[in-house]
């Protein structure tokens, strides 16, 4: 966790258009709860990539059990305030000894290690994934620490771009915000913003 970085940055929200435009309008961001959140509980964005952010919501209104029925997508200027960069070697410190302080939970309770949540990269769940970030924000909590405001995260995702390429299609940097506070603003994405 650090300053180190710019603080400000511009980040995309998938959504439906009626959420969008209920954003768009002042209404606030809702938190996404959900036990395979890769980055915890917060609410989800894409940094500086809105072309992903409206893919996502277009895949997503495809599955039948969506509330997305018209996909957009919105942009918010995000002051990322005290971070939990997990691109930097700070930020894999901290996960890290959270999750080692889950395991040590876990056996503490008695409860063996197969009970742990799982995650399930083929079906892009990160149930494990969610419980050790938010155990890393529930051991801050106790100890009185300063409060994550935002959590980053590289993911490697799709397909390969060519052959052993270590690039992939879907690649891109996930922000997730705990404190609403710290989107400073909402916008609509420019048309020529998301035909790149």
């Amino acid at each position: 966790m650090h300053r180190l970085n710019t603080s400000f940055i511009l980040a995309y929200h998938g959504c439906d258009d009626a959420i969008a435009r209920d954003l768009l309008n002042g209404k606030p961001f809702k938190s996404s709860q959900n036990d395979y959140d890769w980055l915890g509980h917060g609410i989800y964005f894409w940094e500086a990539n809105p072309k992903r952010g409206l893919d996502w919501a277009m895949e997503n209104a495809r599955r039948t059990d969506s509330r997305i029925k018209h996909p957009a997508v919105v942009g918010a200027i995000i002051d990322l305030r005290f971070c939990l960069d997990l691109t930097t070697s700070t930020g894999i410190q901290q996960i890290t000894e959270a999750h080692a302080s889950l395991l040590a939970l876990y056996e503490t309770a008695g409860k063996p290690r197969s009970e742990m949540p799982k995650n399930d990269r083929r079906k892009k769940l990160h149930n494990l994934d969610c419980a050790v970030v938010n155990a890393l924000h529930d051991m801050r909590k106790t100890r009185t620490l300063t409060p994550i405001d935002t959590v980053k995260g590289a993911f490697l995702e799709g397909e390969d771009v060519y052959e052993s390429s270590a690039f992939n299609t879907k690649t891109h940097i996930q922000i997730c915000v705990r404190n609403a506070d710290c989107i400073r603003g909402v916008f609509r994405v420019p048309e020529n913003d998301l035909a790149i």
